[in-house]
């Protein structure tokens, strides 16, 4: 009990998508699929490149450590998501909803961090390929991401150590899916202010710097494709980047929406469409996106098929 004879808190009711019983097996069957197709799509990527040495270089290391925080992301939200269908009280206690968004939080910054290093990977790629060996060294990638990693690791320790400061007393109704941090602020009895000016700090912090880094990259990859005389090369250059530009604008441009335009601005219908969108979309969609029109990609599948198909017919 608070002095002012107010009850703590200690769980809360996550918002639920439907009462129908129809509609919620349909659901659950919608979300089902996409978080198996996430899953088997990720974690095969993340297979693929560990089991073929060709797939060893920069690029496809981030690319198996970008797929890796997106299965990370999924299973964070969406087990709760499935559980809750079948739930009439859609309760989640306070440390399991620290525990949800912690992990969100760290596979989202750590995302952020190396979609930032493989627009720094494909700029040196094609503005500086001679150079490429010695600028991407092993050392250097393996540093790049075990950076992402810590830098992830530490902003959500942040993000949750100053929930920590949070007293809920009131309602416990979370008018969310997940534990995100806006719902949580609203139903404080503790003005969060502290914790919004954190939010947008650190997050701000982290999406100026990543922007900043895949804006310059960009910039100077357009220059260089530009002044390239031959149209097969310009073409070559323009489907390396074309993947990762695609999930950038979308990744980026969710979460900005989300998180760095002012609460007083935010509509919660909104933020709900867009927050599916950034936890079960984009995860879904990245590994076909870098994989479907990589010829890396599809002669690494092929060469592990045959090697399968040769144990076998042996």
């Amino acid at each position: 009990m608070t002095e002012d004879n107010q009850t703590v808190i200690t769980e809360f009711m996550l918002k639920g998508f439907t009462d129908e019983p129809e509609q919620k097996i349909i659901l659950f069957v919608v979300f089902f699929a996409i978080y198996m197709v996430t899953m088997v799509g990720n974690l095969g990527l993340v297979a693929l490149i560990y089991m073929d040495h060709h797939l060893h270089t920069p690029m496809y290391i981030f690319l198996g450590n970008l797929a890796l925080m997106d299965s990370c992301c999924s299973s964070a939200i969406t087990p709760k998501i499935l559980e809750n269908f079948f739930s009439e009280d859609r309760l989640i206690s306070l440390y399991e909803c620290m525990a949800q968004f912690y992990f969100f939080c760290f596979s989202e910054t750590t995302d952020c961090f190396l979609l930032a290093a493989m627009a720094y990977d494909r700029y040196v790629a094609i503005c500086s390929p001679l150079q490429y060996h010695t600028r991407m060294s092993k050392k250097l990638c393996v540093q790049i991401t075990a950076g992402a990693y810590i830098g992830g690791n530490v902003h959500a320790m942040i993000q949750v150590g100053f929930l920590f400061r949070l007293t809920f007393c009131g309602s416990y109704y979370i008018n969310h899916f997940y534990c995100d941090l806006f719902p949580l602020f609203s139903i404080s009895c503790v003005d969060p202010y502290i914790n919004e000016l954190m939010l947008h700090i650190f997050a701000g912090s982290i999406q100026i710097l990543t922007n900043i880094t895949v804006l310059i990259s960009y910039i100077y990859i357009l220059f260089t494709i530009f002044k390239m005389k031959s149209k097969e090369g310009r073409g070559k250059a323009l489907s390396t980047c074309a993947s990762h530009f695609l999930s950038v604008s979308i990744f980026y441009g969710s979460i900005i929406f989300v998180y760095i335009q002012p609460s007083s601005v935010k509509e919660e219908d909104k933020d709900i469409a867009v927050a599916i969108f950034y936890t079960q979309v984009i995860p879904l969609l990245n590994p076909f996106i870098y994989s479907l029109r990589n010829k890396e990609v599809i002669r690494a599948v092929k060469r592990i098929m045959k090697i399968k198909s040769q144990k076998i017919l042996k």
